[in-house]
């Protein structure tokens, strides 16, 4: 991997790249993938991605929604490998957005209650620059309020209809709104103590939650316990 970060860093467009996921964090498993972020101005050359000769997939920038933009999945020396693009005019603005208390959700795929826009902030937080720099935004207090806040909206809502759900015998439907319901209680949660939740993999567990079934009573007395 050192010996990819001078040729990802080389990419017309490219401004600095960072390690993310799992292996930025140190809690990486033997089989974990690599994540390098692409940070990007203006454009990035896709042609100069898929011409580093890897086996896998290159798509286009802004193929994956506004806020996970594009990337590609590769293997590089048997390793799985993925590169994330990342439009640091994007990037700056909702962390701007984050630091004023401003956020959006947008439906990801992988997401269950759905893909904060601080995420993007977050990521700058804790993915460790290898090339270029990045700026190091911090939790803000706002931001602590207003997602507490909504997250907390958000549960409450989703519990509502999956008590409408599990009276009429919609049991699929329920259980998906309870799901929605916990995370977003967990995303409450980690707002509160400052914490930059990057996605949902053991989100529930990390914010102290356990939800032992997903029926109506459980899930309410565990998210108000």
């Amino acid at each position: 991997m050192e010996h990819l970060v001078p040729r990802l860093a080389a990419i017309p467009g490219v401004a600095a790249v960072a390690l993310g996921g799992s292996r930025a964090a140190g809690t990486e498993r033997p089989d974990s993938d690599w994540d390098f972020g692409l940070y990007y101005r203006g454009t990035i050359d896709v042609d100069a991605v898929r011409a580093l000769g890897f086996e896998g997939t290159v798509v286009e920038p802004g193929e994956w929604g506004p806020l996970m933009n594009g990337g590609a999945w590769l293997t590089v020396d048997g390793e799985r490998v993925d590169l994330l693009y990342r439009d640091l005019d994007v990037v700056e603005h909702w962390t701007r957005e984050a630091e004023a208390g401003r956020f959006r959700r947008y439906w990801v795929e992988g997401y269950v209650a759905g893909m904060p826009t601080y995420a993007l902030a977050g990521e700058l937080a804790l993915n460790r620059v290898l090339a270029g720099s990045l700026p190091r935004p911090v939790f803000s207090g706002a931001l602590r309020e207003t997602a507490m806040r909504n997250w907390r909206s958000s549960r409450d809502f989703s519990l509502m209809l999956a008590e409408t759900a599990e009276a009429r015998g919609d049991a699929t439907y329920c259980a998906g709104l309870l799901a929605r319901a916990a995370i977003a209680e967990a995303h409450a949660r980690l707002a509160g103590r400052g914490e930059w939740a990057l996605n949902e993999k053991g989100i529930v567990a990390r914010a102290g939650l356990t939800v032992p079934a997903l029926d109506v009573p459980t899930v309410r007395a565990a998210l108000d316990g």
